[in-house]
């Protein structure tokens, strides 16, 4: 790849980027596009032009600054052969998505919201257009899907793909996250959503559906584990049966951010040579580890895959096998607002076999979302903290989120 990517800033003949959400995560993408050989970044949008100016001073290269990112997809006279869309919203983000398969340009989404709610929609999209939406290399489910498919390639079984959380409280609200926010620079909706967990099961939702695993209850065990190596102590996995699981351990001091994959291989054979390539395992579960994951330095490689093979990193491939529903968050009485969905302080989101879920009733996280009105959901009863919402619980106003839900009903089995 890299030596296309060389031939290519050879030539002049540049895959050209666009770029919408200029965030932390923005930004850094727009640098690292700027360092990547054969890439060029087209546009960098955000709605906050001083955000947009600042990716594009950041970039270091000329590059065309915009307000409207909208705008931006729709001028044919910017080229874009891939679009990369790292804002924290859905139903806009599903908005440029649609403007740049419109103009057959593949999709990176850096937003995993989009990704997990109404990727469904976009990659039926994309299909018909022949290119493709990927999920980010550098995100956790993308570099899980890209160890899975070694760790397949070896001849070993996926037993549980896995994230690594230092600190979760799915009870914590806007208030409590504000001044860890701003240390952090995110806004506190984001942090908030990373806090409670809503975050880290959309993510492993991703992953889930692209290779047909499930949490072994809903929201996943999460165990506390101060090594990754400790989760053959913590998880029995005998009891997974033939059917392979996400889920995460929390509290691991070592490897911040880094995701592991936990196969299996009954061979004697093959034991001998682990041991000697001092690989953890307990016979015959093997622990692969990968200490990191770099989000906006990976992100060219899912622009490039796309653009130079027209492959993906993940595509949620399996269907929606798993989906990300909404709890109550505290004790609620009816005619409480539900202000946002993901980073709320009235819901967080856990995972769930959709079968089961869908069949108990309960709403998608995702659905409670919607963007660019006053209007908000409304519990229409009290509700308990802890509990799964259930559409009798909630009452949504017609909006363009329960449109296009409506619209992927048929994609995703759903009546």
């Amino acid at each position: 790849m890299l030596q296309e990517l060389k031939q290519r800033e050879k030539e002049g003949r540049p895959i050209h980027v666009g770029l919408i959400g200029l965030g932390a995560m923005g930004l850094g993408i727009a640098y690292q596009v700027g360092q990547t050989p054969g890439m060029r970044l087209s546009f960098v949008a955000d709605f906050n032009e001083e955000a947009a100016k600042k990716g594009a001073e950041i970039y270091g290269k000329p590059t065309k600054i915009m307000k409207d990112g909208m705008a931006a997809l729709q001028d044919e006279k910017i080229p874009c052969d891939v679009f990369v869309e790292a804002t924290n919203s859905i139903v806009a983000a599903y908005d440029y998505c649609q403007a740049a398969i419109a103009r057959k340009a593949h999709c990176v989404l850096m937003n995993a919201e989009v990704d997990a709610i109404l990727g469904y929609l976009l990659r039926a999209q994309a299909a018909k257009q022949g290119v493709v939406v990927t999920s980010d290399a550098g995100d956790q489910h993308g570099v899980l899907a890209r160890m899975m498919e070694e760790i397949e390639m070896w001849g070993f079984d996926i037993v549980q793909a896995g994230n690594m959380k230092g600190f979760l409280d799915r009870h914590q609200n806007l208030t409590g996250i504000a001044e860890i926010a701003k240390k952090l620079k995110l806004s506190t909706v984001q942090c908030l959503a990373y806090t409670d967990g809503s975050k880290l099961n959309i993510e492993m939702s991703v992953i889930a559906n692209e290779y047909g695993l499930t949490p072994f209850i809903p929201g996943m065990e999460g165990p506390r584990a101060n090594k990754v190596q400790e989760v053959l102590d913590v998880f029995d996995f005998d009891k997974y049966g033939t059917q392979g699981r996400v889920d995460y351990i929390l509290g691991a001091k070592e490897h911040g951010g880094g995701v592991y994959v936990v196969g299996k291989c009954d061979s004697e054979f093959q034991q001998g040579y682990m041991n000697y390539y001092k690989v953890t395992n307990k016979h015959p579960y093997y622990v692969f580890l990968r200490p990191y994951h770099l989000c906006h330095l990976e992100t060219p490689r899912a622009a490039a895959l796309a653009a130079l093979y027209g492959k993906a990193v993940c595509t949620m491939r399996q269907g929606r096998v798993t989906d990300t529903f909404a709890y109550a968050k505290k004790d609620s009485s009816a005619g409480t607002r539900i202000e946002h969905a993901i980073g709320s302080d009235e819901v967080y989101g856990l995972i769930d076999v959709a079968k089961t879920a869908d069949a108990a009733n309960h709403v998608p996280q995702g659905i409670l979302d919607i963007e660019g009105s006053k209007e908000r959901p409304v519990f229409k009863r009290a509700v308990k903290k802890d509990e799964p919402i259930t559409w009798d619980d909630v009452d949504i106003p017609a909006n363009r989120m329960t449109e296009l839900w409506e619209q992927q009903k048929p994609l995703i089995g759903l009546k």
